[in-house]
């Protein structure tokens, strides 16, 4: 079905207001996108690491979710939804169970690149027909904003601090995306907040609704740790595209397909300047920095162009 923005935005939330999350934070947002592309008439088991969303959206014995919901530690969301997905399985095997299911995972990168990784991996490998969904604000923002291995190189965090003798984070960031590929599942893509949510909806329908593993990675920004004005959530997607920081693409069994290409590729110092975390990077002295961050850029854009067959 052709996405139509003014029918998908009438449909009953599933997530809703009155939640505790910070104004201008992309948790909900991608909460709310991907629950979205559910049909009216499917259920959905929700299952939520420990983190920004979970800590915000559900405390006992209030919750903003419609539908079930499952708060699972910090390291073991994946591990949890699979065990329940094979548990409805059987349910319907036997007949007790008739009604349509989703099962939805969300995670902040801290629980899914490091803590949670092992029970995500296990379950991709398994193939559980269940949607796990990481929103990336790139660091651990629920417990005093530490670094991650999301987090972009020399960013400015509280386990990373900038100093006299420290530009930031000395690691580049894990690419989370490209190893969740790398198991063989049928659906992964890395998508964020665009235009008018054209491209989270129909990866979250497909994610949803293909069989099998699926895994989406969805640019998430968090004012409190990038530092930008609230109001400014949607640019802050926006420049993490166009500068290709954050490239749109899906892997479809196998294959790669970009998903977007901008006209004019902007720098990245255009993403960065608009984040108080990298401030220190453009002070007299620290431009080969930028440079290095530059060229980092390039090099994994290239890199994806090549493994979508397109033309550098």
């Amino acid at each position: 079905m052709a996405y139509n923005f003014k029918e998908e935005m009438n449909k009953p939330e599933r997530l809703t207001g009155g939640h505790r999350l910070c104004a201008g934070c992309g948790a909900g947002v991608a909460a709310r996108g991907v629950l979205r592309a559910l049909k009216v008439e499917d259920h959905a088991v929700i299952a939520n690491a420990t983190g920004c969303l979970e800590v915000s959206t559900f405390m006992y014995p209030y919750t903003a979710w419609k539908d079930s919901f499952i708060h699972s530690a910090f390291e073991n969301a994946a591990a949890t939804l699979s065990g329940v997905e094979g548990a409805y399985n059987a349910l319907r095997r036997r007949g007790k169970v008739k009604d349509t299911h989703k099962f939805i995972a969300f995670g902040g990168d801290g629980g899914t690149y490091d803590i949670g990784f092992q029970s995500l991996s296990g379950a991709m490998e398994r193939g559980h027909d269940m949607v796990y969904v990481c929103y990336d604000n790139g660091a651990y923002m629920n417990t005093g904003i530490q670094r991650s291995s999301a987090t972009p190189k020399f960013a400015d965090t509280t386990t990373s601090p900038i100093g006299r003798d420290s530009n930031g984070k000395v690691q580049g960031r894990k690419e989370l995306a490209d190893i969740m590929a790398a198991h063989n599942i049928p659906y992964v893509a890395q998508t964020t907040f665009v235009g008018n949510m054209k491209d989270l909806h129909e990866k979250s329908e497909k994610a949803i609704y293909t069989e099998g593993a699926a895994f989406l990675n969805v640019l998430a920004p968090c004012p409190r740790g990038w530092r930008y004005s609230p109001e400014k959530l949607m640019d802050m997607c926006k420049l993490a595209v166009e500068t290709c920081y954050w490239p749109l693409f899906e892997v479809i069994n196998g294959e790669w397909k970009l998903s977007y290409r901008p006209k004019n590729k902007l720098p990245i110092t255009e993403f960065l300047k608009e984040q108080g975390r990298f401030a220190h990077l453009f002070k007299a002295g620290n431009e080969h920095l930028l440079v290095e961050m530059q060229e980092e850029v390039d090099r994994r854009w290239e890199a994806l162009l090549k493994r979508c067959g397109e033309n550098i």
